[in-house]
């Protein structure tokens, strides 16, 4: 018998417990995978709490790193014992062994060790989509990066220097302020003691930035748009402050035809190349030390009630990792 995470009713952490489950065999197409670490991510508690509607029961989690152990019909391109990752639905990666779809696995390279792995696939995909692809960062560019010091706007800093942009960050605390700059952020904004709205229009000289991405949600959403440009672009791509709702279209005219534009990974890594080149340039930048993995907490994986309650609480940074 395996275990998992698994909750039978939505709500807040404690609706999840460590129980035995059984795991089939896998169907064609699938394979069965025995995790050595698994992702923790802020979509996690959507799923969770309800913000996100799945069917249950259910085991949260959408990134982990394993072995295969075993595979099923009409598999081609992966062997058993062959070591690989994901970040995708479905959701279910909080146990210690699962059947999953073969075609979102991405083999990983000796190189890299289970913990970055576990970490390395959602936010490392986020960024690539979020600064390459829903608006492409160019050298001398400045941005707006919400949430600097957590395990997405790590990665961000680190990528958009990498290519060559300045970074604006906020955070909401000194520690945090101090981990930021350590990963490329070049202006770092304490949103609890300062305005964040004033100081950006102060480092930019009035301009405003071209784009913010904002993983915060309906805390930042409003000042997020007062500080673009004229025809600037709204990244909303998480509701850690809970989600953005009623918002009156006519502000985007008063405020400079702005654009918004709330993405998701899955719409991003939609099909096999797509999935394929978004991984291929994380895993690149992993290898070449571009991107460097700061994982700052781990938990054993039955101890998901209190990683979801710290991170919930904001007492995190950089990523989470539960091993096994």
């Amino acid at each position: 018998m395996t275990k998992a995470i698994i909750f039978r009713e939505t709500g807040g952490p404690g609706v999840m417990s460590w129980e035995d489950v059984q795991v089939g065999k896998p169907g064609a197409g699938e394979v069965r995978i025995r995790h050595s670490a698994v992702g923790l991510n802020y979509i996690d508690t959507y799923f969770r709490s309800g913000l996100y509607p799945f069917p249950l029961p259910a085991s949260p989690g959408m990134e982990a790193v394993g072995i295969i152990e075993e595979i099923g019909n009409e598999v081609s391109g992966f062997s058993v014992g062959d070591r690989v990752a994901y970040a995708g639905r479905p959701i279910g990666a909080y146990s210690e062994e699962r059947v999953m779809p073969a075609d979102i696995l991405i083999r990983i390279p000796d190189s890299i060790d289970d913990q970055t792995a576990a970490a390395m696939m959602l936010q490392g995909m986020t960024v690539e989509y979020l600064l390459q692809r829903t608006f492409h960062v160019k050298p001398g560019d400045t941005i707006l990066f919400h949430a600097a010091a957590g395990g997405v706007g790590l990665l961000a800093c680190q990528w958009a220097k990498h290519i060559g942009a300045t970074v604006i960050g906020t955070v909401g605390s000194e520690e945090k302020a101090a981990l930021a700059r350590e990963h490329g952020c070049d202006h770092v904004i304490n949103y609890r003691s300062e305005d964040f709205v004033a100081r950006v229009k102060e480092i930019t000289n009035g301009n405003g930035v071209p784009v913010v991405y904002d993983g915060v949600g309906k805390d930042t959403f409003e000042g997020s748009l007062d500080c673009l440009q004229s025809r600037g672009l709204m990244v909303s791509y998480g509701n850690a402050s809970g989600p953005v709702r009623g918002v009156d279209l006519s502000i985007l005219t008063a405020k400079g035809s702005l654009f918004v534009t709330r993405p998701s990974l899955m719409d991003y890594t939609a099909t096999r190349s797509e999935l394929e080149q978004s991984a291929s340039d994380v895993i690149k930048l992993v290898e070449s030390g571009a991107l460097t993995l700061r994982i700052d907490q781990t938990y054993h994986l039955s101890e998901a009630v209190k990683a979801h309650e710290d991170l919930e609480g904001r007492k995190t940074t950089g990523s989470t990792v539960f091993t096994l």
